[in-house]
């Protein structure tokens, strides 16, 4: 009996993607392609190959593309680019979505061994960004983004540049803020420790020395780290609202009030102490509330799409220019993967646009010479040249992008639980307090003062404005551990309160890749037949068939006609040979399996069909259970043909198919005007008008650093099948926040029933408030991961 040799699969040294040949080797190692071969040479030649130590196959894959960076030249563009210019030095900071383990921050921290002229290179892993200085004389921008993209990583440079977006957004002096009130704090608790264990008779000149200090202190942690709760406060009281800042400035100004009168008159050593940890702390929750995710960009329009520049045509010859000097009339030249930036006419070139982006259609679009191709689709074939017919800033896709339908009409966002209590907790506390004073003054008026004081003191909602803020910074931590990145610490309380989830269907239920099934048993006479038609269309179908079918040798054919919207006929080899939809073959106006099919036909034979099916998400079976009690809809751009297998996840009428923007936005309103909160999960600009209509808009992406339409929340695709245990855990985290306000409520409840007798000393007022803050700030945070846990999030 011969031996059968079983092929063994070889993985490339570099990417450990499977090599499908055998003709890049380099040191008796094997390589999937030229890139990789090249990526490993110079690594070898720099004395670099210890980068392979990190990481078992820690590169990405380099398959070669026709990439140009010839705009990275021109000086308007570098200008915008550059952090930092001068005759000799330039600094860049450049965004690398590639970046991704140890061996990645490794390599790009050692460019400066590839060109002495780079003098060093300092990679920020969170933002996966990459700063870089080098000799300007020696060393060219263009040069570094071209060894970039040699080494695997090249950077995302787009018009809306989100690096400089980051470092233009205000940089507040919070921290500032807290330092001088950390500061302060801690002199005054050294200096208040005498008053609280005692004085000797011989040391009482002590006494007053420190008050004055005291007092001293506290300035600055009332006029400078606290001065915005007394702006936030004005300003709100002018408008006729009541919110947390209110009680808090007022309790902050009592606290100094009362502390200077003692201190002036003798009577007392103040709160000083419980005022400077009061405003130590409320900063400190402020700073953790706005400590979110700057490494995601939520608010992006249509240019952080488009690339810095693009081909054209002068004189016969490519030149790049930057996107805001195309005008109409301008040749550009369009690659494969690349995305066309203005609405223009096709002139030369087969045309195969994907317009997922703009339309949610998964099948891209065949285009005719002098067809007009609006902006925002992708060439997915070969290189094509198209002539500008409408500036980019009057493209379809920026009037898309700037229609009134995508423009949030009103707020559909629920109140918080903050901004609902702290109305009311507001007008208790100073009606309380007003009670105490006019109930002691007709029998004792410093009673009277104290009783009113100590009440605003006690009861000062410290321990509810932490709450939180340190919940939602646990929450939102732990959310972007599982890939989930939550716009503000708000969106945790707008998921706990969704009652609907609306979903796109391409690229958000499903991935992007489509597979193909033969239900057919064909010879390998009729395979060359089957291939030999599809080989000779451009269709994508016909493509995906002829990728299934391998790479075979083509028949002679005799006759060949493409019948649109049906399939081929062809006549190959003397076989007459039909492949397309059931019109074409069977002459029924609609298949009665409702899954794409292309249908095979030889000779007057049936042979069986190809079936084309979307790769739904992992997890789809698990966010399907969510219903009920949520409801689950589904708001496709695409045609119906996968409802069948769609009835697995949704009941029939609630799938609606071919759906303009507007139409998903109509129908969001709609279920809003039922009283339903709706939380709408979609991917493309198709989805923008419905994802900001929505009570909750989540982007689900499978690269949270490449555009995503104006979002709520991003999600990682690789997370989709977490939905569930996001969902609950956002209900588990407000009730927590619930919790933690009634621990404040009794803890001021009991305050309280000492300072409306007005006999509540300093010492007891000074421990009963850091008390209560330091048990909810342990509650909260215990809470919040043990919560986790139980999710399996952690």
């Amino acid at each position: 009996m011969p031996e059968i040799e079983t092929p063994v699969k070889t993985h490339c040294y570099h990417c450990g993607e499977e090599c499908h040949t055998t003709d890049y080797q380099n040191d008796g190692r094997q390589f999937c392609c030229q890139g990789c071969q090249s990526v490993y040479t110079i690594l070898s030649g720099a004395g670099l190959c210890s980068y392979y130590q990190y990481n078992d196959h820690p590169g990405t894959t380099r398959a070669r593309t026709d990439k140009r960076f010839d705009y990275l030249s021109d000086p308007a563009i570098m200008a915008e680019l550059l952090d930092y210019a001068d005759d000799h030095i330039q600094i860049i900071t450049l965004y690398i979505p590639q970046i991704h383990c140890s061996s990645c921050l490794w390599l790009l921290e050692q460019l400066n061994r590839f060109s002495p002229a780079i003098y060093y290179s300092r990679v920020d892993f969170l933002k996966k960004q990459l700063i870089v200085r080098y000799d300007a004389e020696k060393f060219t921008l263009q040069q570094l983004v071209e060894l970039l993209n040699d080494i695997g990583y090249e950077p995302l440079i787009s018009l809306q540049d989100i690096i400089k977006k980051q470092n233009k957004a205000v940089k507040g002096n919070l921290v500032q803020k807290i330092a001088v009130a950390g500061f302060c704090f801690g002199n005054v608790m050294l200096l208040s420790f005498p008053e609280y264990f005692g004085l000797a008779e011989v040391e009482q000149s002590f006494k007053h020395f420190f008050g004055w200090l005291n007092v001293l202190f506290s300035l600055p942690v009332v006029f400078y780290s606290g001065r915005d709760y007394f702006i936030s406060a004005w300003h709100n009281l002018k408008n006729r609202v009541l919110n947390i800042d209110f009680p808090l400035a007022l309790g902050i100004a009592v606290l100094f009030l009362r502390t200077t009168v003692e201190v002036v008159t003798h009577t007392g050593a103040g709160f000083a102490d419980t005022l400077c940890g009061l405003v130590f702390f409320l900063l400190v929750g402020k700073f953790v509330q706005q400590k979110t995710y700057h490494h995601i960009s939520f608010e992006r329009d249509y240019r952080s799409f488009f690339p810095v520049a693009v081909q054209v045509v002068v004189d016969g010859k490519e030149k790049p220019l930057p996107l805001s000097e195309i005008k109409t009339g301008h040749r550009m030249v369009i690659r494969h993967n690349e995305i066309i930036p203005a609405d223009a006419i096709l002139l030369k070139g087969e045309a195969l646009i994907d317009f997922s982006f703009v339309t949610g259609e998964a099948v891209p679009v065949n285009k005719t010479l002098g067809e007009i191709v609006y902006a925002g689709g992708r060439q997915t074939g070969e290189a094509i040249e198209l002539e500008v017919v409408k500036a980019v800033s009057q493209s379809y896709l920026t009037q898309l992008w700037n229609n009134e339908a995508f423009t949030r009409k009103q707020d559909n966002r629920i109140k918080t639980f903050n901004e609902r209590v702290s109305k009311y907790f507001t007008i208790v506390l100073v009606t309380i307090a007003l009670v105490s004073l006019i109930a002691w003054l007709p029998f004792d008026y410093r009673r009277g003062i104290n009783a009113f004081t100590a009440v605003l003191i006690v009861a000062c909602p410290c321990a509810l404005a932490l709450s939180t803020p340190f919940t939602m910074s646990a929450v939102l931590s732990i959310f972007d551990r599982n890939l989930f990145y939550l716009k503000n610490t708000a969106v945790v309380e707008q998921l706990a309160n969704i009652d609907t989830i609306v979903m796109d269907k391409t690229g958000t239920i499903t991935t992007g890749s489509k597979n193909v099934d033969l239900e057919a048993s064909l010879n390998s006479d009729q395979r060359r037949l089957i291939y030999t038609a599809c080989a000779n269309s451009i269709h994508p179908l016909s493509r995906m068939i002829c990728q299934y079918l391998g790479d075979l040798e083509k028949n002679n054919v005799t006759d060949y006609r493409e019948v649109p919207g049906e399939g081929i006929m062809a006549i190959i080899d003397g076989h007459r040979v039909l492949v397309g939809n059931s019109k074409l073959i069977f002459r029924q106006t609609q298949d009665k399996h409702l899954t794409t099919r292309v249908h095979l036909m030889i000779d007057g034979h049936y042979v069986g069909h190809f079936g084309f099916y979307h790769e739904y998400r992992q997890g789809m079976k698990q966010v399907a259970e969510l219903a009920p009690p949520y409801g689950l809809y589904l708001l496709s751009g695409d045609q119906d043909h996968e409802r069948t297998e769609l009835l697995a996840y949704f009941t029939d009428k609630h799938m609606f198919f071919e759906q303009s923007p507007q139409q998903k936005l109509d129908h969001i309103k709609t279920l809003q005007q039922q009283g339903h909160q709706v939380m709408m999960l979609g991917d493309g600009l198709n989805d923008a008008g419905a994802l900001m209509q929505s009570n909750l808009g989540i982007a689900v992406t499978d690269n949270v650093n490449n555009f995503s339409p104006g979002s709520d929340a991003i999600l990682d695709g690789h997370s989709f099948h977490k939905i569930p245990a996001f969902l609950r855990f956002s209900k588990d985290a407000v009730g927590i926040i619930h919790c933690s306000f009634f621990i404040s409520l009794t803890y001021n409840l009991v305050g309280l029933s000492y300072a409306v007798s007005g006999t509540l000393s300093p010492l007891v007022a000074a421990v009963l408030m850091p008390l209560s803050t330091a048990t909810i700030i342990s509650f909260t945070t215990l809470a919040t991961h043990f919560m986790a846990k139980r999710r399996n999030l952690l």
